[in-house]
């Protein structure tokens, strides 16, 4: 082999090598990136039928007092870098009602916004597009509860004509429609008012673009709403 030629083999060795390089480099990126993007929770890809399944299971367990016997400390670890929540879940701020304990859920499967009065405002909307979008939640559930102070209060402001004090006037004119409604209806005022609120909000949630009715109408988005019963700890599906 003249000297010229070894220099060429040379050379193809070396280019050789440096490709190989290049791909195995490649091949590790992909490998990685694909590990970084793994969820955290596999058990949460659910269809938005299987979520709503799983989430009444839950509530199932809860209202026959079964307890999950969560590990929490093992469960911690594995959420740092991310989440993957099955469910969101738009409630009520009242102490009476826990989402993750009514659901008999463990950490990083609920994506939980509480506020007076379950409705959806701009900040709420935006917490539920980031789920959706972000974190690829399949259900949103309204859930709203008997009892409820903040439906009674609007009852009774709009009654007396009477604003309440400081903020709770906001809470007043974001349910004063589902009150009104309520009052075309036969029945308990109250109770019409606390269902006909969870409705409204959920044809709000899957009517508001562009994320989530786009969502809902390709069928990766359920929006359904409930009714939780604070003396037996039952959710009611009411649309």
């Amino acid at each position: 082999m003249s000297y010229l030629t070894k220099i060429a083999a040379s050379r193809r060795s070396l280019l050789l090598f440096a490709v190989s390089a290049v791909c195995l480099r490649l091949g590790n990126n992909i490998v990685d990136a694909k590990q970084a993007k793994a969820p955290p929770k596999p058990h949460n890809l659910l269809s938005p039928d299987a979520a709503l399944k799983r989430l009444m299971e839950g509530n199932d367990r809860y209202v026959q007092g079964a307890s999950r016997g969560d590990d929490f400390k093992r469960e911690r670890p594995v959420l740092v870098d991310g989440q993957n929540p099955y469910a969101a879940v738009l409630s009520c701020a009242d102490s009476r009602v826990a989402p993750e304990l009514v659901f008999g859920t463990g950490l990083g499967d609920l994506f939980v916004c509480r506020l007076a009065g379950n409705f959806a405002n701009d900040d709420t909307l935006a917490s539920m597009e980031y789920a959706v979008a972000v974190l690829n939640t399949p259900l949103i559930l309204v859930l709203g509860h008997d009892h409820c102070g903040a439906i009674d209060a609007a009852i009774k402001s709009l009654q007396d004509d009477k604003p309440p004090p400081g903020h709770i006037s906001s809470l007043v004119a974001a349910l004063a429609p589902a009150v009104q409604a309520s009052r075309q209806q036969t029945g308990d005022t109250f109770a019409e008012a606390t269902r006909q609120n969870v409705i409204d909000n959920v044809n709000k949630l899957k009517s508001a673009g562009p994320i989530l009715n786009a969502a809902v109408e390709q069928n990766r988005l359920k929006v359904v709403g409930g009714l939780y019963r604070l003396a037996t700890g039952r959710v009611d599906l009411v649309s």
